[in-house]
């Protein structure tokens, strides 16, 4: 028998949703098919959370039901999981873009919901119940979802949940992070006896669960769970080593504390979380805009943005220290070559969990350039040339890179902030900052001389020296010691020694 509970849906399901459900119920109803909203969309409607996926269970082949469905409907069919039946209707509707998940019922709907992975997700409603009453429709939750909704806690429907679909273990953490939620002690101990098994799944599904773990205000704090799990080990094996490895007197932390206390000072820069050892005065010095929170909310990829990167970036960006680590007889420890050699690994990383060429890139850049800030000047502000081949290597990073350099610092020095040092390098940010956005030319000057006047003008063939020759004239512009094409010419006879041609 079900366990049928009714209960009020806290607020009322939005019009659109109504419609949309509407239109697949006239379809499905009209060849006798019976069908449930399942999972997500139930729990969300409980909890009053905006919908943002929609499944339904069908009492029927889901493959044909979704496929039929998307022509009927003129939407796009995608066969998700045809070995399991699951397949997607995309459909626009009230100018909205909607994505429909189909699963096949086996054997009625309580079997099914007893096969999913935790009890808030592990609820029903039928779609007919909830068009004839939708705020107050009768949900089927045999495992106690609905009381865990309402006490706010994850926990998985049966011990067997994780070894039957270990991509579970992430979704734990991920959902208590999102619905604001506890896991439940017995499901928490499961997670750890069961953590290592999250490293036979395919990249690309643990690639999704992490994202929609990092766009998640408080980043730190979700790696701090993965790790008390023991599945940030398992995730990143390549971060084993960095336990235990100590690092110069400045350093407050060992590698592996550190990398987690970054990611946490960055959460702080981005007004996303707390830095306990910072007062009013640290943040002060660090700037902030529209403009740049704009910057880091966009998105990269397909469930990824700056703000979701930025924090994997911060996570992995002294990931080759142990391997570089060496100890001078002055007894100065130094990690030559780590940005580069990291660079490298992250790139290994990032290919294992499939994530996209961009992705990647802006990762591999940040983690390669993110000593660069504070290396820009010696003394005082940078140069207008320093800055110009700062984001002529940094490219799209740059930015994020800067926001990287102050986490860094937050996070090697913890309490023992030098509030000078911090407001020195904060000062170097808003100075470069100012400048890129203030000054286009600066970045991306407009080209005085070209591959073409190199040839005609001074009679050189094309070659390495080409490149050169033409880089000098950027950095020039950039400097402000050119500015017009008729002093670009003088600027490359006395730098390179060459001389026009006698017939210009």
């Amino acid at each position: 028998m079900y366990s049928l509970v009714t209960t009020e849906v806290k607020t009322d399901i939005a019009p659109d949703i109504l419609s949309l459900l509407r239109r697949v119920n006239h379809y499905l109803t009209d060849r006798g098919i019976t069908a449930y909203l399942v999972g997500g969309v139930v729990r969300d409607m409980m909890l009053g959370r905006q919908v943002a996926d929609i499944d339904i269970a069908v009492a029927h082949d889901a493959l044909e039901v979704a496929s039929r469905m998307a022509d009927d409907l003129h939407g796009k069919y995608v066969p998700l999981d045809e070995d399991n039946g699951v397949g997607r209707v995309v459909l626009t509707a009230e100018d909205r873009k909607w994505e429909l998940d189909f699963s096949t019922i086996e054997g009625g709907i309580e079997p099914d919901l007893a096969r999913r992975d935790f009890t808030i997700d592990a609820m029903a409603i039928e779609l007919e119940e909830l068009l004839r009453n939708p705020q107050s429709p009768v949900v089927i939750a045999p495992s106690g979802g609905q009381e865990d909704c309402n006490r706010g806690v994850i926990r998985v429907v049966s011990e067997s949940a994780f070894g039957d679909d270990p991509i579970r273990l992430l979704r734990a953490v991920r959902l208590a992070a999102e619905l604001s939620f506890m896991i439940d002690g017995d499901t928490e101990a499961l997670i750890k006896h069961h953590a290592w098994l999250i490293g036979s799944v395919a990249g690309e599904r643990v690639r999704e669960e992490l994202l929609r773990l990092l766009v998640l205000p408080d980043g730190g704090r979700h790696f701090e769970s993965l790790e008390d799990l023991g599945l940030l080990d398992s995730i990143f094996p390549e971060m084993v080593p960095t336990k235990g490895v100590t690092q110069p007197r400045e350093h407050c932390w060992d590698v592996f504390e550190h990398s987690l206390r970054t990611v946490k000072a960055v959460d702080f820069l981005l007004r996303e979380g707390d830095w306990e050892y910072a007062g009013a005065e640290v943040m002060e010095a660090v700037p902030w805009s529209l403009e740049l929170a704009q910057h880091f909310s966009r998105e990269v990829g397909h469930g990824s943005t700056r703000k979701a990167l930025l924090r994997l970036a911060a996570l992995l960006h002294d990931i080759a220290k142990p391997q570089t680590k060496m100890v001078e007889q002055t007894g100065r420890t130094r990690f030559l070559g780590h940005p580069q050699e990291g660079a490298l690994a992250v790139t290994d990383i990032m290919e294992r969990l499939r994530f996209s060429t961009r992705e990647i890139k802006l990762v591999e850049i940040m983690v390669r350039y993110h000593l660069r800030p504070t290396q820009m000047s010696h003394e005082g502000l940078p140069t207008n040339r320093a800055i110009y081949r700062y984001f002529r290597d940094a490219g799209e990073a740059g930015i994020d890179i800067l926001f990287l350099s102050l986490a860094d610092h937050l996070a090697t020095r913890g309490g023992n902030l030098d509030i000078a040092h911090w407001r020195e390098h904060a000062e170097i940010v808003t100075h470069v900052l100012a400048r890129h956005a203030g000054e286009e030319k600066l970045t991306a000057p407009p080209k005085l001389v070209d591959g073409h006047d190199l040839i005609e003008l001074f009679g050189l063939s094309p070659g390495p020296r080409f490149a050169e020759i033409l880089e000098a004239v950027r950095e020039a512009q950039a400097a402000g010691e050119v500015t017009t094409r008729e002093e670009a010419l003088p600027y490359i006879q006395h730098t390179f020694n060459i001389s026009l041609r006698k017939d210009n």
